[in-house]
Formats: C-alpha cells, structure tokens, sequence
C-alpha cells in the first residue's frame, strides 16, 4: 500500500508543480501536511493518505483517470472534491443541516475525517490567507467543522481549531485569557497536587482502583463559558476539572456503590457545593449518561469539578448511546448518529474496518442550494417544482421551468444533493392536475390541490351563473332532482366538476336545455322517460352520413365555414369541420390539440370535409416556432429560406430563452397549401443549428 500512497503522491506533485499557497510556498506542502495529520496524529491506514493527494491532484483536474487506483481510494477523493464545494452563505450558516451534507457527500465514513484533517492544516496555516478569506474559514470552521469533528471524538482537533478560532477571531479577548492561564499554571500544578494527594491515600487503604483523567480547559471553552454563564474568568469553576475513573467489575449495584465511596471521600476531605451536585447515577440522564458531578472547594478558596465514574460509564459516555457530543445538547438523528459511531469506530480500529463493510449515510434527505448560497432540505425524489414551493408557495404556483447548475430544465425535472437551483416564473402560469405526478413533498401536493381546487370552484361559479343566465333566456325549470338525474347519466359525481365543465365548454349548455325539453315532452305524454339526447335537434345538417363538405375557401350549400385558429388549417391538410352554435362550420385540422376533446364529447357535431382537387383561392396562413442556437447567421438563413418558396411572410419574431440559452423563433406566414408548407419546414429543419421546428 506505501506504493499506491507514493504513487498518488507523485500524481498529484506533477499536477500542482507550479501552484502556490498564499505565503508563496508550493501547494504541494498542503498534501504533504494533511498527510502527515491523517496518518501521525489520526491514526488512518495508507488509503486516506493516498485519497488526500488524489484529492488534491483531481479536484481542479477533474479530467485526471484515477482508475489505477484502488477504487476505494478514488471514491473517498471524489468523496473530498464533492465536500469542497460546498460554499456556504455566511450570513446563513445552519450547523446541523450543513454537517448533515458533509455526510451524504461521504459515501466511505472516513472522508468526513479526512476533510477535518484538511480544514486542521488550513487553520494552523491561517496566518497565511488574505484578510476576507481568513474570515470566511473561520466562519465555516465554527459552524461546521469544529461541531463535527466534537461528534466524531476528535476533542484535541476540536479543541485546537476553537483555540486557532478565537485567536483570529477575537485576539483580544483571547489574549487576556491565554496569559490568565499561564500566570496562574503553577497554581494549578500545585492545586492538583494537593488535591490529588489525600484522596490517592484514602483511595488505596479502601482498596479501591482507579485512574484519573486531569485536563484544562482550552482558551476558548473558558470564554465560552464566560459568556454564556456571565461571569468573570474567577467564575469558572471547571477550567480544572479532575475525572475519577473507578476499575471494577460491570456490575449496576457495585458500581453505584463505588461512586458514592469515592464522593464520600472527596466531600469529606474538601467542602462541596451542593447546590452544583449532578446525581446522574440514580437518575441516569435518557441518553443513558451515568456519573456524579460535584464542585468542591478547599482550604485556599479555589473551586474544582470533580466526575466520578466508572470504566464502563466512561466508555459508554464517550463510544455508546451517551457519548460526550450526545449529551452535550447536540442535536441529532438516529441515523446520522449511528453512522457517526461507525466512523468513530473505524478510527479507534483502523485495521478491522474494510471499505465494502463501512456503511452508508442516510439518503432519505437531498441538499440543494439557491443562488445565493443558501441551502434547502428536501425529500428524496424532489422534483425542481417541490423546490419552488420549498422557497415560497407563489413561487412554487407560478413556476415555469428552472436552472440546474445555470443549466435549463423542466419543472419536472429530478434534483441531487449538491444542485444549485434557481427558479423562472411567469404571471401566467397556474397549476395543473398534472403536477401531483411530477412532486414528492406533502406542502407541495397540498398547495397544488389547494389551487385546483380554488380554480375549478372559481370555474363552478362561472359555469353556475352562464346555466342560470340561459335557464333563464329560455324560460325553464331545472330543479334538484333533474339536475341529479342527469349529472348521473354523464357520469358526474360532483356538483363542482359539472358546473366547471359548463364553465369549460365541455359541457355543452344545449344538452341540458334538449333534456329539459324531452323531459317535459315525456311528462307531458305520461310515459315518464326520457331519452338522454345525443344531437341537437336544430342543426341543418346531416352528421354521420355520407354528406361530405367540398372546401373551396368559398359558401358551400349555403352554408358559411372558417378555418379554425387554434389550428390554421392549411389546403392539403386532414381535416374535418366542427358545427358551432354562432359561428357556422369550423375546420380544424386531424392533428388539431382539441380534436380528441371534440370527438368523444360532441361526435353528432363532427361534419366530413374534404378539399376541392384544386386551391381555388389564395393563401393560408400558419405559422412555424423555431428553436434555435443562439446565432444571427441562422436568423439570415431562414429568411433566405422563406423567400425561396411560394409563401408571403406575415411576421418574424425571436425571444431569447434565458434557461437554455436559445432562441425561439416565431413565423407566421401565407402559404397556398400544405405541400408548399412541409418544402419550408423541411429546408429550415435540416439547418445546422436549428434544433426544433414545429407548426403551430
């Protein structure tokens, strides 16, 4: 494995030959320090060392082919690249959920300890960055960094990064309690001294073993506790603290038993203050922490925090369920807690631990970032809509489409962890049922059921009043039990969604004012039934039959057509017409979009048309979108294309779409017939930047 390490160290010394650190030294001596911080002082097996340079070489060479590499060797440097470009809003730093991200972008556990051996190095190098950057690291530091390696039980890392933190932070402040620590270090060797030396006598007569733990707070725990308990440096009772560590079998009663002994002795010996005694012993803490937690003070005055413990509450408080950060008031969740514990177990047994065995983070949650920096949490699966309606609910109602990493997308489009989004909206555009099949999240759903179902109660209304208004005009009754009968015999459930489609005109209001008549005809012949029509009675036409309509842009049969705008017919074209209460025949296309709807609601409206064999007038107009590269040249060729062939250009008009970098190009024109047409759309389409062409 020395020769992978020494490999990747040589890979990554060829790509960074020539860059700089800011202080002018070779950028390769940043690897090299990270290096030695993973394998001295962490204790990591050659596969981080080796992930740290590859690292280093591939995260601005991204073209680099690590495939000689063992594959978990490049995962963790890809694990690492991903980690490093996470650049958080500074004014919107949230702890939890950027540590939580750290994680998901950490497929090996380890990579999360490599990257804190990273931000090591950087912070002891910190004297080095210019101004704005040096903040900027030590921000994150705090935020991020600093918490996680608390949670993973690198207390030294910790505890050194908050000292490199507020020296730079508050230089002042941490200069006043650095030189308070050191005038008064004496004091405390010969506090500890004293303390400790009655104590280990009537410790030993009682035959009871023991170890201890002695530490002093750092600078930075100390102001911390200054600020938050306000008090003066005098007033923190624990920058000595002493942890008793009692040796016995692991037994509930005997351990008990020995803690209260040893509290007995140390209260005996120096004066407590009850007031500041923690018995988590009888009542364990409901993480499981069990110790006692007592402030004595002896015969000069000076206050101490003495832990009494045992060997296995010490080792559940610091490896189990009642870890140090877990009890520390930390949040968490059970499955990023659980993968935290496996990545403290693989530091503590760096050889029991295989890459394929370490287990994988938690993924029911994606990160994504705004434009800004600011990071959003969504459910896995989430579309750029669910996104939408995470920023804001009129954001989310009038999205339109979006950018994935500045590329353009649909709103339904899937986002990763890692996804900076931003979202385009129009003042036009509403919800859809369509929707619910493109979002994961509850507020999402339930704001589009929201707007839907606002929309269609808006359109009942509207429909309500247009059937009232005709009832009316025609002088009929429409009462209750009719207006059930009927809904049930178009298969309609709910008052709303009928009222609606009258609104929407698939429903059309004839069919009821036909019912209302046939029921009164019924009623009045005593038989009761009524048939529910299929045709208007007083239409002068023959649906169904062999009656064909001969188009010649011209009355036929004394009846007047027009050609349908929705979709421009153009001669040549399938096409068949559709009777229309006011406005005569309209001819729509075969492929027209509201051919289905007209189909299956209104077939005894359908007339057969054909085209006379010969146009015998003029011109038809239609229009072609185009969707374009962005590039005049192409704008010049399609107009050159147009006036090759028999056709009258009408208007040309090109909007820039921002979210795919495009043009869509609009043209609307007048052609003799669709033969003339399809030369046009075939001779643009085979442009070399054209992307698109579409008759609409």
């Amino acid at each position: 494995m020395e020769e992978v390490v020494q490999k990747a160290r040589e890979l990554a010394a060829g790509v960074l030959q020539g860059q700089l650190r800011y202080d002018g030294t070779p950028f390769i001596g940043h690897a090299d320090k990270v290096a030695a911080i993973v394998d001295d002082e962490m204790g990591l097996p050659p596969e981080c060392v080796a992930a740290v340079y590859l690292h280093e070489a591939s995260r601005s060479h991204p073209e680099i082919d690590l495939k000689s590499f063992p594959k978990d060797i490049a995962l963790m440097a890809d694990g690492l690249n991903r980690i490093s470009t996470i650049r958080p809003n500074d004014t919107r730093l949230e702890a939890e959920n950027y540590k939580k991200l750290i994680v998901q972008y950490s497929p090996d556990p380890r990579v999360a300890v490599i990257k804190i051996a990273d931000r090591l190095e950087v912070m002891r190098s910190l004297s080095s960055f210019p101004k704005a950057k040096r903040e900027q690291k030590i921000l994150e530091t705090l935020m991020l960094y600093i918490p996680l390696a608390h949670q993973l039980g690198l207390y030294n890392i910790k505890r050194e990064m908050e000292d490199i933190y507020f020296r730079y932070a508050d230089p002042e402040q941490y200069r006043f309690i650095t030189n308070k620590l050191k005038s008064t270090e004496r004091d405390r060797e010969r506090l500890m001294t004293e303390f400790i030396r009655p104590l280990q006598q009537k410790l030993s007569d009682a035959g009871i073993r023991y170890k201890l733990k002695i530490r002093t707070k750092t600078a930075y725990s100390i102001y911390h506790k200054m600020q938050v308990q306000h008090v003066p440096f005098e007033g923190v009772f624990d920058v000595f603290a002493i942890r008793f560590i009692i040796d016995c079998e692991p037994d509930p009663v005997l351990e008990k038993d020995l803690c209260w002994k040893v509290y007995s002795y140390v209260t005996e010996e120096y004066e407590p203050d009850t007031s500041r005694l923690r018995d988590w012993l009888t009542t364990p803490r409901p993480n499981g922490y069990e110790s006692l937690h007592i402030t004595v003070k002896n015969a000069r005055g000076s206050y101490l925090e003495v832990q009494i413990r045992t060997k296995r509450m010490d080792y559940e408080a610091e490896n189990g369920n009642a870890a140090h950060w877990a009890y520390k008031g930390v949040q968490h969740e059970a499955n990023l807690d659980r993968w935290l514990t496996s990545v403290r177990y693989a530091l503590e047994h760096p050889a029991d631990v295989k890459a394929e065995d370490l287990p994988q983070p938690p993924k029911s949650e994606i990160f994504v970032f705004t434009p800004t920096g600011e990071l959003r949490i969504l459910q896995e699966g989430s579309s750029v809509l669910d996104f939408a309606f995470n920023i804001h609910t009129n954001i989310g109602i009038h999205c339109i489409g979006g950018k994935i990493n500045g590329r353009g997308v649909s709103i339904k489009e899937k986002l990763k962890t890692g996804d900076v989004v931003e979202i385009t909206t129009g003042k036009n555009q509403h919800p859809s049922r369509q929707w619910l099949d493109w979002v994961v999240s509850s507020k999402a759903r339930t704001k589009i059921k929201q707007e839907l179902d606002a929309e269609e109660r808006k359109l009942a209304a509207t429909g309500r009043e247009l059937l009232e208004r005709r009832l009316r005009n025609w002088k009929l009754e429409w009462p209750d039990d009719m207006q059930t009968e009927f809904m049930k015999s178009h298969k309609y459930s709910a008052v709303i969604t009928f009222f609606a489609d009258i609104a929407r005109e698939v429903l059309d209001v004839n069919e009821i004012k036909a019912y209302i008549l046939q029921k009164k005809e019924a009623a009045a012949a005593g038989t009761g039934h009524v048939e529910i029509p299929t045709v208007e009675r007083n239409l002068n036409y023959s649906p169904g039959g062999d009656e064909i309509l001969v188009l010649n842009a011209r009355n036929v049969r004394g009846m007047d057509y027009k050609l349908s705008k929705c979709c421009n017919p153009v001669f040549g074209d399938d096409v068949f017409g559709f009777v229309t209460r006011t406005d005569g025949i309209k001819i729509h296309r075969i492929s027209c979009p509201n051919a289905a709807r007209l189909f299956e609601r209104y077939p005894y409206r359908i007339q057969k048309v054909v085209w006379q064999e010969t146009a015998s007038s003029g011109d038809f107009q239609a229009t072609l979108s185009i969707t374009a590269e962005r590039d005049q040249a192409i704008l010049a060729s399609i107009m050159e294309i147009i006036g090759v062939f028999k056709v009258s250009l009408r208007s040309f008009n090109v909007a820039e779409n921002g979210r795919d970098g495009t043009n869509e190009i609009t043209v609307r024109m007048l052609v003799p017939s669709n033969l003339e047409l399809d030369k046009v759309v075939s001779q643009i389409s085979a442009l070399k930047r054209v992307i698109k062409v579409k008759r609409v």
